[in-house]
């Protein structure tokens, strides 16, 4: 170092010594060609900000040196794209890219076009949905709930369009919304919950049955719990149609699995089924038959008359009841523990009445 450098350093105030070599990285630019990197940081800043206020304070623990901080936008707080078509040519190619940082814009496109544009990127799901699939078993985990989201608004804007292509998208979000880092798996739960909301029961339950018999207790938990909330939506007839036999029987498995979530929605569909077969089984009563020889007309005496009705036969009642389904459609055991759970749930409520 040169002695009019060493003098120059020397002659520095203390406080700016002090922040220069407190900057980050190996070198330091004058404050003049740093413009841009300090508008850079000061947008970064920003965004850490809004994701702590958000809630999300575990993000900052995820972020490595050097990266630039992701903002997460409420789907009510996106823009609208300033040219649709423009961000549709550079869609797949941005999702597919190897900069992380372009793959999160490129996923907020595609919120934004779910949301204001839906029709535009409908011919290009089958070609979208798989790079979401991508996003979301990538490592990074702002990348991942950045996807997570996407998959959401993508649930909302297209519903029963995805179907086909729903498999690989709802085995990640079980296994994300299953794992350790809370920020990731609140959102992938989100999104759960809004497939549930937009798929429609009937395509969906049939896809959500795979995964109740999954080898890792933490998806079949979080599969019963989607499995719970959709089997309502099909409304009595629909359960009908299903068939509540069949429904029960998925549920009594899940009665005895290995984690509480899987059996508190056991116990919640449960409750739903006996509800709707009690509805659809009031005992029907035997009418007596009209008698050809007697003319309508003709009053009947009072003291001959006869009830119109019958009452039921005790084992005819017994036969339409919630315990009889149960013990002709289940195992011993397993009927056992269903009428264990409804009865003392009627019980509470009785008692609570």
């Amino acid at each position: 170092m040169s002695g009019q450098a060493l003098k120059d350093l020397n002659t520095m105030p203390a406080s700016e010594r002090k922040n220069d070599n407190s900057s980050k990285g190996n070198f330091t630019k004058p404050h003049s060609e740093n413009g841009n990197l300090e508008e850079k940081h000061r947008k970064a800043t920003a965004s850490v900000v809004e994701t702590v206020r958000s809630g999300d304070e575990s993000v900052k623990t995820d972020v490595e040196v050097g990266n630039i901080e992701v903002e997460y936008i409420e789907s009510e707080n996106l823009d609208d794209v300033e040219d649709v078509d423009m961000t549709l040519k550079a869609l797949l190619a941005g999702l597919d890219s190897k900069d992380w940082v372009l793959v999160c814009e490129s996923l907020n496109d595609v919120r934004r076009i779910s949301i204001f544009h839906k029709e535009s990127m409908f011919n290009m799901l089958e070609n979208v949905i798989p790079l979401i699939v991508k996003s979301l078993k990538n490592p990074r985990s702002a990348l991942c709930k950045t996807a997570i989201m996407t998959s959401a608004d993508v649930f909302s804007a297209y519903s029963d369009h995805i179907i086909d292509s729903l498999d690989p998208l709802l085995l990640q979000l079980l296994l994300k919304s299953s794992q350790d880092k809370r920020f990731v798996c609140e959102a992938a739960e989100r999104a759960l919950i809004a497939m549930t909301a937009w798929l429609s029961p009937i395509l969906l339950l049939p896809k959500l049955e795979t995964y109740l018999k999954h080898r890792n207790p933490r998806i079949r938990a979080k599969a019963s719990m989607c499995f719970c909330r959709s089997v309502p939506r099909l409304g009595v007839e629909g359960i009908k149609a299903y068939g509540i036999d069949k429904l029960i029987q998925i549920a009594a498995s899940q009665l005895s699995d290995q984690l509480p979530e899987s059996r508190e929605a056991a116990r919640t569909l449960l409750l739903e089924l006996q509800t709707v077969y009690e509805k659809c089984s009031v005992p029907t009563q035997t009418a007596v038959p009209e008698e050809d020889s007697v003319p309508t007309q003709t009053p009947v005496p009072e003291e001959d008359s006869v009830p119109t009705q019958t009452p039921v036969p005790e084992e005819d009642s017994e036969m339409g009841s919630w315990e009889h389904f149960c013990q002709s459609k289940l195992s011993r055991l397993s009927a056992q523990a269903v009428l264990r759970v409804t009865n003392v749930a009627r019980e509470g409520i009785a008692l609570g009445s």
